[in-house]
């Protein structure tokens, strides 16, 4: 049987780079890989993903989770990159892929900017034989941030970003932003 490994956290907490580094590890195996973004991260180069540190790999970009399947064939391992972006549809396609045999590594955000489990990231950490959650440094306390703080006015659930739109922020510090926002 495959696995599920599930990465996440807040943004700049080192998802991708963790993802990065369990790829390039198979780079001294006879395991052949995939590695996959969502099409609505144009943050970086297509068919790259690049870490904050510019840490870098190949990547496919795909619209739609289903498009996993038809790339994974003659594949050991599968590793998804920005997950929360895709749809409920992602859930099903790493239980298949799985259960055929494939490891499948995701990253992705597990809550959004108002603090609320994000996307399918909910359902993918209860389906996962391994969960790692990485932080970030609260950029107001200096302590463990799980929180990703929208600087911003816009309330769209999606909103892509960097360090100009987002920070870090431990409980303590999002909280109190959080108050200071809806005043």
């Amino acid at each position: 049987m495959g696995s599920i490994e599930v990465i996440c956290g807040s943004m700049f907490s080192g998802k991708t780079e963790e993802l990065i580094r369990r790829i390039q590890e198979l780079n001294n195996t006879n395991l052949n890989y995939k590695v996959f973004k969502p099409e609505i991260d144009k943050r970086n180069e297509e068919n790259k993903i690049l870490s904050h540190s510019k840490k870098s790999i190949d990547a496919i970009n795909i619209k739609n989770a289903d498009e996993i399947i038809n790339h994974s064939i003659h594949c050991d391992v599968i590793a998804i990159d920005e997950a929360q972006f895709f749809s409920e549809d992602i859930i099903e396609v790493c239980n298949t892929l799985a259960n055929k045999g494939l490891r499948i590594i995701i990253a992705g955000l597990d809550m959004d900017y108002l603090g609320k489990p994000f996307g399918p990231m909910p359902k993918l950490m209860a389906i996962a034989e391994d969960v790692i959650k990485v932080h970030a440094i609260c950029t107001e306390t200096g302590k463990p941030a799980n929180y990703s703080f929208r600087k911003s006015n816009n309330d769209d659930t999606v909103m892509l970003g960097e360090k100009n739109e987002y920070e870090p922020l431990s409980r303590e510090a999002f909280v109190s932003k959080m108050k200071k926002k809806k005043n």
